[in-house]
């Protein structure tokens, strides 16, 4: 049995963003595709937005492009953060409790995909699981005092790719030493990261600290550079025939469940949003099945108590 949508036949759209004047929403990876489309969507409706992206040259191109098309008046910055480098994240989110006063949601949207040769980051890691989990992991952890002096949320982008590699995480292999595939390392990284939000929610009821909300949710086949970005060229070449099919949708349209976690109030924590059509690849947008292997607690606890390890950094919660 389908499951109705609860915003109607046409799902979640922005158009039910009210005024965000006097809201500030942070954006991971905001110079190209879902990111940027969030960005633009939110300061079209006043809200105070700062980029978090490696490349300052392409920050600065998007920052003019929002000004000239909502103008001059658009609250837009840009912190620079290399998310595969923990020092960066560190350094970016001194700069940001030094800059920012108040977080309404932190939007963990940067990734990279589908590496073809298994690479190490500085700090050691897989490069797919430093940039898209450890690296949003002490991002969020940093930031969490003032999200929650904010009562503000944490919104993780995840991806369906979660469900298509191993259904559990490699504790005895997490660099992939042996066996590497880049679909299995990318589906680890965002198995991972879909996994700590859930856990995030019962650390935080527990704790009794209700005041911030943590979302999971993911864009669907977007027509985004992601691929492009960081794939082999046969990833490339599958993704290019695919944008030319009805099995993918804007950008734009990926950035939908992203910025309903980051503003649509009474949302269910416990679910996972994103499209609902074909394969949850695009359509309205909506909760919609998440995999149980995605909410093993055991897993979850033994992977955030890792994480800690790992990081050096504890959330205290």
């Amino acid at each position: 049995m389908v499951k109705k949508n609860e915003f109607g036949p046409n799902g979640w759209t922005p158009e039910r963003i009210g005024s965000l004047k006097g809201k500030t929403y942070l954006i991971t990876g905001a110079s190209s595709g879902t990111g940027f489309e969030a960005a633009k969507i939110l300061a079209s409706k006043g809200g105070k937005i700062v980029m978090l992206n490696r490349n300052p040259e392409k920050s600065e191109a998007c920052i003019a492009a929002i000004k000239q098309e909502f103008g001059n008046q658009a609250d837009v910055t840009a912190i620079r953060v290399d998310l595969g480098d923990q020092a960066s994240v560190k350094s970016a989110s001194a700069e940001i409790l030094e800059k920012v006063d108040r977080i309404d949601a932190l939007m963990c949207n940067g990734a990279i995909a589908q590496v073809p040769k298994r690479a190490i980051s500085k700090d050691g890691w897989e490069s797919q699981m430093a940039v898209n989990f450890y690296g949003h992991f002490t991002l969020q952890a940093l930031l969490y005092p003032l999200i929650e002096k904010s009562e503000g949320r944490i919104v993780t982008v995840g991806s369906m790719g979660y469900d298509l590699g191993l259904k559990t995480i490699k504790f005895d292999d997490l660099n992939w030493d042996k066996d590497y595939t880049a679909n299995d390392a990318y589906s680890q990284s965002k198995l991972a990261q879909i996994m700590t939000i859930y856990e995030l929610q019962d650390r935080l009821a527990k704790a009794g600290k209700t005041e911030v909300k943590a979302y999971a949710c993911h864009p669907g086949s977007s027509r985004t550079a992601l691929i492009a970005t960081s794939g082999s060229f046969m990833m490339r070449m599958i993704f290019g025939l695919m944008k030319l099919s009805p099995l993918t949708q804007p950008a734009e349209n990926g950035a939908y469940p992203e910025l309903m976690c980051a503003t649509e109030e009474n949302l269910d924590q416990k679910a996972f949003y994103g499209p609902t059509g074909r394969s949850n690849w695009v359509g309205p947008v909506g909760a919609h099945h998440i995999e149980p292997h995605a909410k093993d607690k055991a897993v979850a606890e033994r992977l955030w108590d890792l994480a800690e390890k790992e990081t050096g950094i504890s959330w205290g919660v």
